[in-house]
């Protein structure tokens, strides 16, 4: 491990896309995971039941996305150490395992949205469930089994590539520009159904297992100091991309439903590609959606099965990278297996998706005070000069206080408004 006492004054740094390209790869996989299942029904019941009217909000979390993100890949970088490896030796053994079980609680509601947004798709394009799940669970085993973080990372990047066919279902949908532009500045602020969305759409954004995630991706991929600037820039990129695409849904669905009859509560994957099919084209609007969901499904489910399984392996103290051969690090194996076979079982029984979905983000929203709180105190005790620090530090504070407070104010009232 490397120690964060040993770090010398910051160098100058010359960006090079050489390095980029070899750098890459963190934060575009945990920005396409954060669009995953739950963010995209999220985003398609905003549009449905709000028109135009929760666009800005997408926009405005782009930056507060990569304030938060960037502080995890500073940490990772300068510290070597994952991010509950890290609350363990700063703040001891018993803080470690609240963030983990924070970490746990949130991966295990994405890993089902995740998993049911998949069995959506398959039963979308005539495919039990059943057999759904153990295709899936299958080939992801397969992969962490067989493949080093590197194959892992590349697998992710090109299966999540293909959420960006929802950008070809936004323009497809032909939305009006006159329309959106006003829709999105009429913000029904005290409306306790408007605020629940505003909390989730949050809570779609910034999620606690993609702090966790992306710190032990960095650590993972073994980048240093010199890769720090080309990894706030892959961060950066990816923070605008996943906003993007939830935004190409929200318009997507705000434009073919608004002012339609179908307009209202959408309650599975089939009746949101049904939806909107009409308007797109039965076979062409059917197969957009289900690549775009399989895409972001998978993807996540790669990244928060996998922040599971590392995280607990941390702060257990035992081997925890993909680099080792299975019987090398089994804590971390199993506990990967584990998450992915149970979690397809309680898909296989039967569950609301929209529901789930929907109250994962919100969920998240609640749990930021936690995990957000570690992240900033986190950062304050780096070494110089990468601490967070002076009006800076002042600026993380403010956005990350607004966040907390927006997203408790607004889960409390849309839960109980």
């Amino acid at each position: 491990m490397k120690s964060s006492t040993a770090v010398s004054p910051e160098p100058m740094h010359y960006f090079s896309w050489r390095r980029f390209t070899a750098v890459a790869g963190p934060g575009l996989v945990v920005m396409l995971a954060d669009t995953d299942a739950g963010s995209v029904i999220t985003a398609a019941q905003s549009g449905a039941e709000w028109g135009y009217r929760l666009l800005l909000l997408q926009l405005i979390l782009v930056p507060i996305l990569y304030i938060v993100q960037e502080l995890t890949v500073r940490l990772g970088i300068v510290s070597g150490k994952g991010h509950a490896e890290l609350i363990r030796d700063h703040f001891g053994r018993g803080w470690a395992w609240l963030s983990v079980a924070t970490l746990v609680l949130a991966c295990v509601g994405a890993l089902l949205s995740e998993l049911s947004g998949l069995a959506g798709v398959g039963l979308l394009m005539g495919v039990p469930a059943p057999i759904t799940m153990v295709l899936v669970v299958a080939a992801l085993i397969i992969m962490a089994y067989r493949g080093s973080y590197l194959a892992v990372e590349r697998i992710a990047i090109v299966v999540g590539a293909f959420e960006l066919v929802f950008l070809a279902v936004a323009l497809e949908a032909g939305p009006s520009m006159t329309a959106l532009a006003a829709g999105s500045v009429e913000i029904p602020w005290q409306e306790p159904k408007y605020l629940y969305l505003v909390a989730a759409n949050i809570g779609a954004v910034i999620m606690p297992w993609m702090v966790f995630y992306q710190q032990s991706a960095v650590v993972e991929k073994k980048l240093t100091i010199a890769d720090l600037p080309a990894a706030r820039l892959d961060t950066g990129i990816g923070a605008v991309l996943t906003q993007v695409i939830m935004a190409a849904v929200l318009v997507a669905t705000a434009a073919t439903l608004a002012g339609k009859t179908q307009t209202g509560a959408l309650d599975s994957v089939q009746q949101i590609a049904e939806a909107i099919t009409p308007y797109l084209g039965e076979t062409t609007g059917k197969l957009l959606f289900g690549l775009g969901l399989s895409g972001s499904a998978i993807v996540a489910t790669i990244v928060v099965t996998l922040t599971a399984a590392r995280t607990l392996s941390e702060v257990l103290g035992v081997k925890h990278s993909l680099e080792h051969e299975p019987a090398e690090a089994p804590w971390f194996y199993g506990i990967y297996t584990a998450t992915l076979i149970a979690g397809a079982l309680l898909i296989v029984s039967g569950v609301n998706l929209v529901s789930l979905s929907v109250g994962v983000q919100v969920m998240n929203a609640l749990l930021l005070p936690i995990v957000l709180g570690f992240l900033y105190l986190l950062a304050r005790r780096l070494p110089n000069p990468y601490r967070l620090k002076g009006a800076y530090a002042l600026i993380v504070a403010v956005v990350i206080a607004a966040a907390v407070i927006f997203g408790l104010y607004s889960g409390v009232l849309g839960l109980w408004g």
